[in-house]
């Protein structure tokens, strides 16, 4: 089959493997769609990872073969594929902290080398442990690959909307109007809270607007704060979603964020970023300071309800779709977004 492998840093290689071969409990998915994440880019761009290795986890597509002892699943089926899945018995889990799981950390999907995820591949392989406890999930008739691989990255954003405790009439400020910045607009309008959003771009500012947000504006205004205030009623925002890695957005949610309100970390900083503050500003205004990683194996049925059901509409996200063997050429449109540029699907076939 063919594969994009991490070869080392800014090289990938769209090379032959072998098709992964199966164990009697595992599953080997045709991938169909895979998305391409920031955390994908990272890895790409950056020395976390030593190669070889095939990342790629938003995953869709039909299953091609079954092991011996898999029961429930059929070759020809449609799936969404979660890439990870917790053990549900360590002391992590026990909390609901299941990204922090060592099962969930160290037990994927994969296509070849490392496991890493593998959709950016023709066929990924689905280890029994995330086979026997929920990490495929069947795509209805209606809802087409491109649709099914955002169940993850809305699963991911859920995540984040839960843990900060959005709710019904809540305003809740979103820096950043990228592919999630987006997603996180439709999900705080959808539980029935008020977006506002920010964005560098003029375009994304408006898709912003188009997606749902009550008010977009130029991250770079001056007179921010003063415009979220005039909008809350003086107080500011109950919550900041960070969806950008920005210090001066970090800043910029101190000014605008409401006292008792709650500033949450979504995107992942450069490991070389400190930021400094003065801790009185969180004790004297009681400001919660929060991150959010990667997605909750509680709010999985809830994800592909939200997606299959069109709760939100994931199609608006889409921007690009391009095929496995151009890669590279996705990778540098992610980074160098032209102002039409939001979710980019990589596709087989």
């Amino acid at each position: 089959m063919k594969a994009q492998v991490f070869r080392g840093v800014n090289q990938l290689s769209y090379e032959e493997i072998p098709v992964p071969t199966l164990e009697p409990d595992e599953v080997l998915v045709q991938v169909q769609v895979v998305g391409l994440c920031q955390s994908d880019i990272k890895k790409i761009r950056y020395p976390l990872y030593e190669p070889p290795r095939i990342f790629g986890h938003e995953t869709a597509g039909t299953i091609a073969a079954v092991g011996s002892e898999v029961t429930g699943w059929h070759i020809g089926q449609r799936v969404a594929v979660m890439h990870h899945i917790p053990c549900m018995r360590c002391a992590y889990c026990l909390n609901d902290n299941f990204s922090m799981c060592d099962t969930y950390k160290n037990i994927c999907t994969t296509a070849g080398f490392a496991p890493s995820g593998g959709g950016f591949a023709e066929y990924v392989k689905v280890p029994g442990h995330i086979v026997r406890n929920g990490g495929l999930i069947p795509i209805p008739d209606n809802i087409s690959f491109e649709e099914a691989s955002f169940v993850e990255p809305t699963n991911c954003c859920l995540k984040a909307v839960k843990k900060a405790q959005i709710a019904p009439g809540q305003t809740v400020l979103i820096t950043g109007a990228g592919p999630i910045g987006l997603m996180f607009i439709m999900l705080v309008k959808y539980f029935g809270a008020r977006a506002i959003a920010t964005d560098l771009l003029p375009s994304r500012v408006e898709k912003a607007l188009n997606v749902g947000a009550e008010a977009a504006f130029d991250a770079r205004d001056p007179n921010l704060p003063a415009k979220i205030h005039a909008l809350t009623n003086g107080l500011g925002v109950d919550v900041t979603l960070l969806a950008v890695p920005s210090e001066k957005a970090f800043f910029q949610s101190l000014d605008c964020t409401r006292k008792g309100g709650k500033i949450l970390f979504f995107a992942e900083f450069p490991d070389e970023v400190e930021i400094s503050i003065n801790p009185n500003l969180l004790y004297r205004r009681e400001i919660d300071l929060m991150g959010s990683y990667s997605s909750s194996y509680r709010l999985q049925s809830l994800a592909a309800d939200i997606v299959f059901n069109k709760r939100i509409d994931v199609q608006a996200l889409i921007s690009d779709r391009i095929p496995l063997q151009d890669l590279s050429a996705a990778v540098a449109r992610a980074i160098s977004p032209t102002p039409e540029t939001y979710k980019i699907l990589i596709v087989n076939g």
